[in-house]
C-alpha cells in the first residue's frame, strides 16, 4: 500500500467549483492527482462485487507512471475515475486540483476537454475525416475557430510524424499511424494529464515501441504528466514510477522489479 500523508486542503473556489489546493512544497513537484480511500463495487444478480478499495496514490505533476495488474483487475476502472469517465462507490478523487466527485455532469465534460488528454486502445477517428479534421474536434468542441484548430491540428500532426498524412482520411491510415494521429487529439487541448488505456495494445511489437517511445518523447518535451495503463511490463519498466492493481489493493514496485518479471 502507498503512504500518503496529504490530505486535501480547505476547499476553495474554482471554475468547477471547490478545489483543493495543491499541498507540495517548494523542494517538489506539486501533486496533479490524489487518490483517497478509493472503492468501486458493482450490484449483481448475485450481490455486490467488489472490484477494489483503500486506494490510496498520488501522481505529481511530470511524472510517467504506468498502471499494471491482470485483467479484470479494474485497472481501466480507475483510470476512468481520473477522467471524470466514472465515479467510485465510496473515497475521494482530486485531478488537476478539482474535486471530481462534486462535479456535475457538464462540468465533468469541460474538465476533460480542458484539463485532460486520453488515449484508447482503439484509435476512435471518425473514418471519413482527415487526420487533420480528428484532431481539430477537440478544439472546436471548445468553440475555437476552424482556422485555429486547424493549425493546432497540423501542429501535433507534425509532433507526432504525421504532418505528411494529414489530408488523408482516418481509414485509410495504419494502426500505427491512426494511434500516432489519436495521441495528437488528446494533445492538441494542451491538457495537465495524459491518460492512456493501453495504448499499444492493439499494435506489433516494433509498432508499439516506437508508439511508447513517441509517449515518452512527448512527455519530456512538454512536461506531460501522465499516466498509463498497460499489460506490457517491458513498456512499463520504462516508467519512472510503477503501481500494481492486484485483489483489489494497490501497491507501488519499482521500474527494475518490473524489468526482471518481463
Amino acid at each position: 500500500m502507498i503512504e500518503v500523508d496529504m490530505e486535501p486542503a480547505a476547499a476553495e473556489e474554482g471554475i468547477f467549483g471547490s478545489f483543493a489546493p495543491d499541498a507540495a512544497t517548494k523542494s517538489e513537484a506539486p501533486p496533479i492527482v490524489h487518490v483517497q480511500g478509493l472503492r468501486k463495487e458493482y450490484s449483481t444478480g448475485r450481490g455486490k462485487l467488489l472490484l477494489f478499495e483503500k486506494i490510496i496514490f498520488q501522481v505529481r505533476s511530470g511524472e510517467l507512471l504506468a498502471l499494471v495488474g491482470q485483467s479484470g483487475a479494474g485497472k481501466s476502472t480507475l483510470l476512468h475515475m481520473l477522467g471524470a469517465l466514472d465515479s467510485p462507490s465510496a473515497g475521494e478523487v482530486y485531478c488537476a486540483s478539482i474535486h471530481l466527485n462534486s462535479l456535475s455532469v457538464k462540468q465533468a465534460a469541460d474538465f476533460r476537454n480542458h484539463e485532460i488528454g486520453y488515449v484508447w486502445q482503439f484509435h476512435y477517428l471518425l473514418p471519413e475525416f482527415t487526420a487533420r479534421e480528428n484532431v481539430a474536434l477537440p478544439l472546436l468542441a471548445r468553440g475555437e475557430s476552424k482556422k485555429k484548430a486547424q493549425q493546432e491540428a497540423l501542429h501535433w500532426l507534425t509532433e507526432v510524424g504525421m504532418a505528411d498524412r494529414s489530408d488523408h482520411r482516418a481509414g485509410e491510415l495504419s494502426g500505427g499511424e491512426q494511434q500516432r494521429v489519436s495521441i495528437a487529439r488528446a494533445l492538441v487541448t494542451k491538457p495537465r494529464l495524459l491518460l492512456a488505456d493501453e495504448p499499444t495494445g492493439d499494435l506489433d511489437t516494433r509498432t508499439a515501441d516506437a508508439v511508447f517511445g513517441l509517449i515518452e518523447r512527448l512527455h519530456a518535451d512538454y512536461g506531460l504528466t501522465s499516466i498509463l495503463v498497460t499489460h506490457n511490463l517491458a513498456l512499463a519498466s520504462r516508467c519512472r514510477r510503477v503501481l500494481r492493481l492486484t485483489n483489489g489493493r494497490i501497491e507501488e514496485v519499482s521500474p527494475e522489479a518490473v524489468q526482471l518479471e518481463t
